[in-house]
């Protein structure tokens, strides 16, 4: 993490951090990192269940006192268990935290476990920093049958009775390692004539998709057993789906094969010390509830993810200009000579996103964070 100097000067920024920049200011949301879309059951069904008068018919019989929404602002690394989608995780924590605002930062599949970062209230502004950041897997393959959704959940389409053995494996790894060309799975969120694939995989539709450019920074076989299955550890960057791994691996091997296990152990600056179950989570609501405790112990501050980011200290004055969406001009000894994006503190306190450029710090990304926030200590705990 690149902190704020005594005199506001600026590090030198990182490739990563001048990739994500060009999302954050451009106001785009990238889709699913890794794989299927594992909300397409519970979205159709919430999409018919708002536009059913029913459906609003028995939200007013529900009895139950509303619960009055509240600010909330920080990142929950959810580890997330295995069979629940990704747009559940969301409502869940919402609800625990009677948060006013959430969403994820790249959507973990149900087959998959493990980091599910939850962005609350004005973290959703940095949303864009943590899905173009390094994802690391670890995975599990099944030798000896391709599906068509790539994973266990699948149809059988090919099979064969051959096992590769660990000295194949590691041979091939390097061809899948560095920038290489992917095609998607038939089952991927990407959209063809603005139809989902996984939608019309469903409907029984064969869709060419194009390869696209993906980074594997690193691919290795941890663990080669005799029962059929392989065990991989990968990290890579953004848009890379690791069941397409899975596959083209296979095939090549002539052995095929298909994920049947899959965790996210890092997205971007969060790590699996990070990760919080949710039972504990609930046990930490259910304390706070009571007066025993706080659910601030659960968030990291929203900075957080903006850890490649450089960091620039300034005066209350010109804190007071950036606030109102007033650019400060940059004078002085102490003015940084670089440009670019970062992240602006006052007194140690997130104020803004802002761009470096002509001798102005322009703000970009505004941040309110009255209300609930992290506890101190969490930002201590990652240094």
């Amino acid at each position: 993490m690149i902190m704020p100097t005594a005199n506001g000067g600026i590090a030198q920024q990182t490739a990563d951090s001048h990739d994500a920049e060009k999302n954050i200011f451009s106001g785009e949301q990238h889709g699913d990192d890794n794989g299927r879309d594992g909300e397409r059951r519970a979205g159709d069904g919430q999409r018919r269940g708002n536009n059913d008068p029913r459906h609003n018919k028995q939200s007013r019989q529900n009895n139950q006192p509303r619960r009055d929404k509240r600010d909330v602002h920080g990142w929950v690394i959810l580890d997330k268990p295995i069979g629940m989608t990704s747009t559940h995780a969301v409502a869940v924590l919402k609800r625990l935290f009677q948060a006013k605002r959430a969403g994820h930062a790249g959507t973990l599949d149900p087959l998959a476990s493990g980091g599910l970062p939850i962005a609350l209230g004005e973290a959703t502004k940095t949303v864009p920093f943590v899905m173009d950041g390094r994802k690391r897997y670890r995975f599990t393959v099944a030798w000896g049958e391709e599906r068509d959704t790539d994973d266990t959940e699948g149809r059988v389409t090919q099979t064969s009775e051959l096992r590769p053995s660990a000295e194949a494996i590691r041979a091939l790894l390097p061809r899948f390692t560095g920038l290489i060309e992917q095609i998607p799975p038939q089952y991927s969120a990407i959209k063809v004539q603005g139809e989902r694939a996984y939608d019309l995989a469903r409907d029984g539709e064969t869709v060419e998709l194009r390869p696209r450019p993906v980074e594997i920074h690193e691919l290795t076989l941890v663990e080669h057993g005799d029962n059929g299955q392989s065990v991989f550890e990968a990290e890579c960057g953004k848009g890379t789906y690791v069941r397409a791994l899975a596959r083209d691996i296979g095939r090549i091997l002539g052995c095929f094969g298909h994920i049947c296990a899959l965790r996210r152990t890092l997205v971007g600056p969060f790590r699996e010390t990070d990760m919080i179950p949710l039972e504990e989570l609930e046990a930490l609501c259910n304390r706070a509830a009571s007066g025993e405790g706080s659910l601030a112990d659960a968030l990291l501050p929203v900075e957080t993810a903006l850890d490649d980011i450089p960091a620039l200290a300034v005066t209350r004055a010109d804190a007071a200009r950036l606030h109102r969406g007033q650019a400060v001009l940059l004078r002085g000894r102490d003015a940084p000579n670089s440009s670019g994006t970062v992240y602006v503190t006052v007194a140690g306190r997130l104020l803004a996103l802002a761009e470096i450029g002509n001798g102005e710090l322009i703000p970009k990304r505004v941040f309110n964070l009255t209300g609930l926030t992290a506890s101190p200590g969490r930002s201590n705990e990652r240094v």
